[in-house]
């Protein structure tokens, strides 16, 4: 089940009505209610996967109670080895058996050896890189003593399966989120109409702005036609809209759904492109899990602490591994080395902390500095994405190639307007925006009723306008 469909427009409804009407009077009941739902609404896409969530909530739960009541550092350590087995072995057979085997041979065959293997025909859990990595940090949070355990098996079980960020984050931590499965939850009107607006303006980031762009990028990355170098650079760019305003507005959906039923969950996205260098960028993109790498692998190889070869080294294993856990393709691994090289300078130089603040905080506009470090921040984020979006390496290379050519100077092929005054419109409104939780969450709040619902029922007129024909999220596929 997606977000922007019409089966979670009639889910949703029923099961908040059903949440605050018919369950709310038992806390146990309440979230054991949420379990049922978000298995629902996982299984509605392919109910034979709701058994890896199962087995990987049963094995981390008792891998959990196994922590609080052992000791012994070799026995721990062997319990905190059999979650992480656990949970990067569906990883490595669903995602990554086929990429793994495909090199393998390949590398052998380049020696003169021939080897026969059989790849499977594997289909990808929707969301598993999520609630894997999810699940997998309460365990080693537990074994830690950053944590403690938890005994209610409902509680956990809600906390893992929790809809609406089940398929694609924000990859939750278990100190913030299940404590709220303990307390008692109370209807909230200011919150339900805070979490349908950050909704409303996830749903247009997702329908109005991506599925938009999608049209042109999907055309111009077929490579169908011998585009010119500035077409390129135009589809590239789209591309960019298209990532953010698909994978942020999933997240604000997700926020603002989890808001409707009392929980607060992690933003996960600050602007990003409005950053004046990339260390900024990845302060503001996919923050779940930027901070999960960060506390989980960074820190424990060391961070930024020793010489400058342990730096280098932290650095690029922390942006590869990202870059791989995005999927099996040496595109995804490019990619990732491409933001670990751009991130060292300012790491060496000490200058990846420079840009803590909003830009152009509490002003109209940014300096001319501020302006062209965000120009350039924005060129380089964009050139790595070429590798993100291109099917394999060669083919990036292509598209690159044809950017660097003379027809780069041409006039772009013609793309219907309406999407670049989308764009255009989206970048004014976010830019306005930026200095809150989400762009439209303050947005006409201090202009007459009449106005402010012209405001909201323009965003609605226009999703219904464009959403025909649903797509699913690029971050489902992850």
């Amino acid at each position: 089940m997606i977000f922007n469909s019409l089966d979670f427009a009639i889910f949703l409804p029923i099961v908040f009505i059903l949440y605050w009407f018919a369950t709310n009077k038992n806390l146990r009941i309440q979230n054991f209610f949420i379990v049922v739902a978000s298995y629902i609404f996982y299984g509605w896409w392919d109910w034979r996967f709701l058994f890896l969530i199962i087995f990987s909530t049963v094995v981390d739960f008792f891998v959990g109670l196994g922590l609080s009541k052992e000791d012994n550092k070799n026995k721990r350590k062997v319990l905190l080895l059999i979650s992480i087995l656990v949970n990067l072995s569906f990883l490595g057979i669903f995602k990554y058996y086929n990429f793994f085997l495909d090199n393998f041979i390949t590398t052998f065959s380049f020696f003169g050896s021939e080897i026969k293997a059989n790849s499977l025909n594997i289909i990808l859990p929707v969301g598993i890189s999520f609630y894997t990595f999810q699940t997998m940090s309460y365990t080693i949070d537990v074994y830690k003593r950053k944590f403690k355990s938890t005994k209610d098996f409902i509680a956990f079980a809600a906390f893992v399966g929790f809809f609406p960020q089940l398929v694609a984050g924000p990859i939750e931590r278990a100190t913030n989120l299940l404590p709220q499965f303990y307390a008692k939850r109370t209807f909230d009107y200011n919150k339900t109409v805070d979490g349908l607006r950050q909704i409303l303006w996830g749903l247009f980031k997702k329908i109005v702005i991506a599925d938009n762009c999608a049209k042109y990028v999907n055309l111009i990355f077929s490579y169908s036609f011998d585009y010119s170098g500035s077409t390129y650079v135009l589809g590239a760019i789209l591309f960019a809209f298209q990532i953010y305003g698909d994978f942020s507005g999933y997240s604000d959906i997700a926020i603002g759904v989890a808001r409707l039923f009392g929980f607060s969950i992690m933003r996960n996205f600050a602007f990003p492109y409005f950053s004046r260098d990339i260390a900024e960028f990845w302060r503001r993109w996919h923050i779940s899990l930027s901070t999960w790498f960060r506390d989980y692998l960074y820190i424990p190889l060391g961070g930024s602490r020793g010489g400058t070869w342990m730096k280098v080294r932290n650095i690029f294993i922390i942006f590869i591994v990202s870059g791989f856990w995005h999927g099996a393709n040496w595109t995804f691994i490019i990619w990732g080395a491409l933001n670990a090289i751009y991130f060292l300078p300012l790491m060496l130089l000490k200058r990846n902390r420079n840009n803590l603040d909003n830009v152009a905080h509490r002003k109209y506009f940014p300096t001319i500095k501020e302006f062209f470090n965000i120009g350039v921040t924005f060129f380089l984020i964009v050139f790595a994405w070429i590798f993100f979006r291109a099917e394999n390496i060669w083919l990036a290379i292509r598209y690159i190639s044809v950017i660097f050519s003379k027809s780069i100077l041409t006039i772009p092929e013609s793309i219907p307007n309406a999407t670049l005054e989308l764009v255009i419109l989206f970048v004014i409104i976010e830019w306005i925006g930026r200095e809150q939780q989400y762009a439209i969450a303050v947005l006409g709040m201090k202009w007459k009723r009449p106005f402010r619902w012209v405001m909201y029922q323009s965003l609605i007129i226009s999703v219904l306008f464009f959403a025909g024909n649903p797509q699913e999220f690029i971050y489902f596929q992850f």
